[in-house]
């Protein structure tokens, strides 16, 4: 395992929110959308289940996408503006099926500011462990999905969000075929 359960749980979970938005489609454009996300993901705590909080969740996916993109000196500016902003406080707690793992807020917290401490903190961890090159982005030309690389050899290219992989591969097979038969 490279990193803690839980930080390669919110890193997934950032993957996922930054992959809600692609070049023609939305995932987050109603608030039911964000409940089906929430659920999926796993997040507790307070909702006000409103059109303020999607707002605030959209935005939060933007700031997320920017992150993922960063360098090491952007990152490590962004991750300390969200927790000083959040006036972050990492405890160990245990609750649901979880073990015990980091909170930064308060249950009561807003949405959206939990998802962007909990990202910020899976951040972190990447940032010192010196693996920032594991947030990438896929490698077909036509899609720019988050990718998260958790493979032993850093091989992981396609994003999950489509057939990306598969349409490379078949891409490249076409192609020394067809150079076979020049």
């Amino acid at each position: 395992m490279m990193f803690a359960p839980d930080t390669e749980q919110s890193l997934q979970t950032i993957v996922n929110l930054v992959n809600t938005l692609r070049p023609n489609a939305d995932d987050l454009l109603t608030v039911a959308d964000l409940d089906v996300f929430v659920e999926q993901e796993e997040f507790t705590g307070s909702r006000t289940h409103d059109a303020p909080e999607l707002r605030s969740v959209r935005h939060v996916r933007e700031t997320l996408r920017t992150l993922w993109l960063a360098d090491e000196d952007e990152s490590v500016i962004m991750v300390n503006n969200i927790l000083r902003n959040a006036r972050a406080l990492p405890q160990l707690v245990k609750h649901d099926h979880w073990d015990y793992h980091l909170h930064a807020t308060s249950p009561a917290a807003p949405l959206a500011e939990r998802m962007a401490v909990e990202a910020a903190m899976a951040i972190v961890d990447v940032l010192r462990s010196g693996e920032l090159d594991r947030l990438r982005v896929c490698a077909a030309p036509d899609c720019d999905a988050a990718v998260l690389d958790l493979s032993r050899n850093r091989s992981k290219l396609y994003c999950e969000t489509g057939n990306c992989a598969n349409r490379e591969h078949v891409r490249a097979y076409r192609q020394r075929q067809a150079a076979k038969r020049s």
